[in-house]
């Protein structure tokens, strides 16, 4: 392979039935053995440039290409998306996108078995990528039967499987929980420690890529390369002007803005956990008053006693008891496949639960019908693609009004339906998008779509698996702030979260779920401060509090969230 694995040079492109193209200006390029982290705000073209590179964008997606893409030495825009497949194996952001058979182990042999390789080495392979993902005492598994971050290793699997020079990986631990994500960092520096595989990857958790990555480049918000260079030098060069476009950084930079605010600075800039603990040690920290541990507020609203859930021989939930509050942030977390998205699912009624089990609102969930429980509940699927009915954006946040009207059953006047599917779509950012279809939008803006449709009925709970996947650090933060403002309002909202840093700012109480029981139910704070108690269940402190801990001062030891920090929010 050359020493210049691949080339973007002002890769442009306009997607059919769009007037302006996204990306708008890509250039950059990655040696042989090179890991290159593209980092951006959502819907600036990241995953359309990955899908450029090789070939699906515009010989499988319908598109206009402008510039020129080279891998491997070959034009990409005059071969075969079958001959570049051979050169460019990829990861998507959704892993649902490139499941095609029906056990774990034939999908990692598929490709395998299209590139004609004899029997023993396609057994070889597969073992061998299975094996690197935790996934080969699974390999007779269909893969619909995978949590996500399971089916997310499995697409890993098949991509290591192929040995090809070039890896493309899209948000690959998007879907992952903490130990799940450490696990494929773990196979990700084995597999470039090599040297001879070239990487380019996509991610928003900065603190997990950063180790292995040798170079970022940052795309602006039209998609043009922005800055480009070492880690340091753009990360740490150019924090403020990354930060201004919505980009995550690494959390012991955001610490450093936040104490720049208030005159305590950190030189150099940390980029990584280890070095801010070692800068906090140097500098005199103001003293902090931490808030009182917030209590329940209301009355319970969704009350869960013994519920058990099984799938065939499988026990999704055992026995689970516990309370909603009116008024309660509840996160529920644990690791793949604990049953997150089960319980929430029947505990708001979504997947209907056995009789007697689950009361919403004093009713049985199990008995209520879809139209009462949409006024009810508001709820956001792990994969907002599956709960787009409508052939525009607009049609698709108008859809629940005409059928359900507003939170109180009212039906709504076309003007009306109009008025708040107008201000929607200024709330989530998607107003240029309104007559896009929803399949057509970037991963966070499909996200943010869909928990437009949950908002925008008024309902008094609200439930999100995953509220945060794909979004850049501007929409997430608006789409949180958006769901502080409904709970003081009055609105209880319950979330699935992997993002243990999310937990921590926005959750008022915690349940830890542990093959399909209740670990642990407790106060944010409580369950957080429990490094013992995340570990047995694959999670991890957030990034904030495991720096924190390790203080001499002990005003600053149960820091957990970036709100308890002095200063302006960066």
């Amino acid at each position: 392979m050359p020493a210049r694995a691949l080339t973007l040079d002002d890769v442009r492109v306009r997607h059919a039935d769009r007037a302006t193209h996204v990306p708008a200006g890509v250039t950059l390029s990655v040696d042989t053995g090179e890991v290159v982290l593209l980092l951006g705000p959502s819907g600036c073209g990241k995953s359309t440039a990955a899908l450029a590179i090789n070939g699906l964008v515009p010989q499988s997606i319908p598109a206009e290409l402008e510039g020129t893409v080279t891998a491997c030495g070959i034009d990409v825009s005059t071969s075969t998306t079958a001959r570049l497949s051979e050169h460019v194996a990829m990861v998507f952001q959704d892993p649902d996108a490139q499941i095609v058979t029906a056990s774990v182990l034939d999908e990692v042999c598929f490709a395998l078995e299209n590139m004609l390789l004899p029997v023993a080495e396609i057994l070889r392979r597969a073992k061998d990528a299975l094996r690197t993902v935790g996934l080969w005492e699974r390999r007779h598994a269909s893969p619909d039967i995978l949590s996500g971050g399971a089916l997310q290793r499995l697409a890993i699997a098949s991509a290591l499987a192929m040995h090809t020079p070039i890896l493309v990986l899209d948000e690959p631990t998007a879907n992952l929980d903490p130990s799940g994500s450490d696990d494929v960092y773990a196979v990700l520096r084995r597999v470039t420690a090599e040297g001879d595989r070239s990487v380019v990857l996509i991610e928003h958790d900065v603190d997990a890529a950063l180790p292995i990555v040798d170079r970022v480049v940052v795309l602006d918000r039209d998609g043009r390369t922005a800055f480009t260079g070492t880690p340091r030098e753009v990360i740490a060069g150019h924090a403020r002007e990354i930060a201004s476009l919505g980009v995550w950084l690494p959390t012991a930079t955001m610490v450093a803005q936040h104490l720049a605010s208030v005159g305590v600075e950190l030189d150099p800039t940390p980029l990584s956990t280890r070095d801010l603990s070692e800068a906090l040690t140097n500098v005199q920290l103001p003293a902090l008053h931490l808030p009182v541990t917030e209590q329940p507020r209301g009355e319970p609203l969704i009350r869960v006693r013994d519920l058990t859930i099984a799938s065939g021989d499988a026990v999704l939930l055992d026995r689970v008891s516990l309370d909603v509050h009116e008024g309660d942030f509840l996160a529920i977390v644990g690791a793949n496949g604990a049953g997150k998205t089960t319980l929430i699912q029947a505990m708001t009624g979504v997947a209907r639960p056995p009789k007697r089990h689950v009361t919403l609102a004093g009713m049985d969930a199990a008995t209520r019908d879809a139209h009462a429980l949409a006024q009810r509940v508001g709820f956001v699927f792990q994969n907002p693609e599956h709960q787009f009915v409508a052939n525009s954006v607009a049609d698709e946040l108008a859809s629940g009004l005409r059928v359900h009207g507003d939170s109180s059953g009212r039906r709504l006047e076309p003007d009306e339906i109009s008025d708040r599917v107008d201000r929607m779509l200024a709330r989530l950012g998607l107003s240029a998008h309104r007559d896009v279809h929803p399949f057509l939008l970037s991963g966070g803006q499909k996200r943010r779509l869909s928990v437009g449709t949950a908002l925008i009925v008024g309902a008094p709970i609200l439930a999100l698996d995953e509220p945060t996947f794909g979004q850049d650090r501007e929409r997430a933060d608006e789409l949180m702030a958006m769901l502080q403002l409904l709970r003081a309002e009055g609105t209880t909202i319950i979330v699935v979260s992997h993002d243990m840093q999310l937990v921590a700012e926005y959750a008022s109480r915690v349940v830890v779920l542990s093959d399909g029981t209740v670990a642990a139910d407790g106060s944010a704070a409580s369950i957080l401060s429990d490094d013992a108690l995340l570990r047995r269940n694959s999670l991890r402190q957030p990034p904030l509090a495991r720096v924190m801990r390790g203080l001499d001062d002990p005003s600053w030891n149960g820091v957990t969230r970036f709100a308890d920090l002095p200063g302006v929010r960066a």
